[in-house]
This record gives C-alpha cells, sequence and structure tokens, in this order.
C-alpha cells in the first residue's frame, strides 16, 4: 500500500504538466483495476478542494471539483476510511454555498454521528437544514 499526496491529484485533475498528468493517469488506472493500492487522508482531500477552489489558482466550482473528485475516491484500489464520508461532503459543499469545504465535512462528521448542535461562531451554519449552531 502507498500513500497517495494532494500533487498526485492536482496534477491529473488540472493537467498543466503533460508529463506528470500522463504518469498519475497510469498509475490511477492501476488503482481502478485493482493492481495497486492506495490510502491518503482526510487532510488530504480538504487540501485538494483548497487548492482546485482558490481563486489565485484554479478557481473551479464546488460543483466541478465534485464532479473531479468523486470518481477518484470511487475507484476500487482506494482504500479510505469513511469514503461516503468525503463524497457527502462534497455533496453538501455544494448545495450550500455559505460553507467552505471544511465546514462541509464537518457538517457530514455531525450528520453520521447524529449530532444536531454545532458549536461554533460561523454563521455559515445557520443555513444548513438539521443544524443548530450555538455560540459558547
Amino acid at each position: 500500500m502507498k500513500f497517495l499526496d494532494t500533487n498526485i491529484v492536482i496534477r491529473f485533475l488540472v493537467r498543466d504538466d503533460d508529463v506528470k498528468a500522463g504518469a498519475c493517469l497510469e498509475l490511477l488506472q492501476r488503482v481502478e483495476r485493482g493492481e495497486e493500492e492506495i490510502t491518503t487522508s482526510e487532510s488530504v482531500i480538504a487540501e485538494i478542494v483548497y487548492v482546485l477552489s482558490s481563486p489565485r489558482l484554479y478557481a473551479l466550482s464546488p460543483e466541478d471539483i465534485r464532479a473531479r473528485l468523486v470518481p477518484i475516491l470511487s475507484l476500487r484500489g482506494l482504500r479510505l476510511p469513511a469514503k461516503r464520508l468525503y463524497v457527502r461532503a462534497l455533496d453538501i459543499y455544494c448545495e450550500y454555498s455559505s460553507l467552505d469545504f471544511e465546514d462541509a465535512l464537518s457538517v457530514a462528521h455531525l450528520e453520521r454521528e447524529g449530532i444536531t448542535t454545532m458549536l461554533s461562531y460561523d454563521i455559515g451554519f445557520d443555513l444548513v437544514h438539521g443544524i443548530i449552531r450555538e455560540e459558547p
């Protein structure tokens, strides 16, 4: 098993370097065929979304990021605990423009745990159905 870093996914998705993008494509095809197993972390997924959404870099919309990232999260050889959680966070990120991806990921965690109260000063959570924001 090998660990997948942010820059591999970015090079594949934005194809700003043909050689690296091609190598990343070959890797991901091996992972899809089950010839190679990889894993990554929540922080890497959050960083991918951050980089792709950054106005200074790629300025992709939440919907475009979701469309590009979900197929990678769905690769057969990607071993990632809570894959569904990250896909759900991408759905929430697309649904609520008041949330950045990290906040959407927090909402997905709340949903998974059955928690309805968020302690936060971030008023963006006020728009999320089923979540009650409280300030300490």
